[in-house]
């Protein structure tokens, strides 16, 4: 088989934190040897692992990176060093590992998503969209935010707290809003994997109902005592699931403001002040 795969197209081989069972998974459904991908460690943090299809086994490479004083950074695997994922990719392309080269990233499983609220974006490499929108995901990045491709082939990140797992075929699937085309200058996604802000600013009124009582540390003045049934109005979505928002008192008047995690709670799609309730949307764990 000819070793076509481009190093430098980081999308195509890196898997982001999967595990090392769901990469072995991945890796033995290909037919092919030498076809691998690149994930996260799960020991070491800020270290890769290269797994590669060998035989009838998967074997996991630890890439430590390292910070060298003079040199910077550099990328080790065994005795080797190398400048960047690219340049150890290209080595391994034309060497052997222990018993083939790299010869082309795993496939990926194709995953879809609907979206459960609109996301209007807020930054150039954000992918805008409306609710009921599917999306295909194309890597999970980061915790919180993932990046997705709409259907008309933009790409861009998208928060997690918004969307929800697509079906086919299932009922609670409404007809999709489509997004309108990207201008020439719309930029795609960043590749670097560092957090890309601390927080995201809601929609106006975007509201949740606590799920999950909760009684703060009675030393931290900041964070919200939750009762099953309040009903909160969300200000702040962080990226650590440490969500603000002030809760709602009868007659619609705000009551006390803080934080509070976001697992407590499930945001509802309509306006709990003008609306009568309809099905809650949950807020994935």
């Amino acid at each position: 088989m000819a070793k076509t795969f481009d190093p430098f197209d980081r999308r195509s081989w890196y898997f982001g934190p999967i595990s090392r069972q769901d990469a072995t998974d991945l890796l033995m459904a290909e037919r092919d040897g030498g076809v691998f991908l690149v994930r996260d460690s799960s020991s070491i943090p800020g270290d890769y692992v290269l797994c590669v299809k060998e035989d009838c086994k998967v074997c996991h490479y630890i890439i430590n990176k390292v910070n060298e004083e003079n040199d910077g950074t550099k990328y080790r695997i065994g005795d080797r060093y190398f400048a960047d994922l690219p340049s150890l990719l290209s080595f391994y392309k034309l060497h052997y590992l222990d018993t083939t080269p790299l010869v082309r990233p795993a496939t990926r499983k194709l995953e879809k998503v609907i979206a459960k609220h609109d996301f209007d974006g807020a930054d150039p490499e954000d992918l805008p969209f409306k609710k009921n929108e599917v999306l295909t995901i194309m890597s999970k990045d980061e915790e919180q935010w993932w990046t997705a491709r709409n259907s008309l082939g933009r790409i861009g990140a998208i928060p997690v707290p918004y969307i929800r797992p697509f079906e086919e075929n299932s009922k609670d699937n409404a007809t999709p809003t489509p997004n309108k085309p990207p201008s020439e200058t719309s930029s795609q996604t960043s590749e670097n994997l560092t957090p890309r802000r601390t927080c995201l600013e809601p929609n106006k009124d975007t509201y949740a109902r606590v799920k999950q009582a909760r009684v703060p540390n009675a030393y931290d003045d900041t964070a919200l005592k939750l009762q099953v049934g309040d009903i909160i109005r969300v200000t702040k979505i962080n990226i650590s699931g440490q969500w603000e928002g002030e809760l709602v008192m009868e007659g619609g008047k705000g009551g006390r403001k803080g934080h509070f995690p976001f697992t407590h709670v499930e945001l509802i799609d309509y306006d709990p002040l003008t609306s009568s309730p309809n099905p809650t949307i949950q807020v994935p764990d």
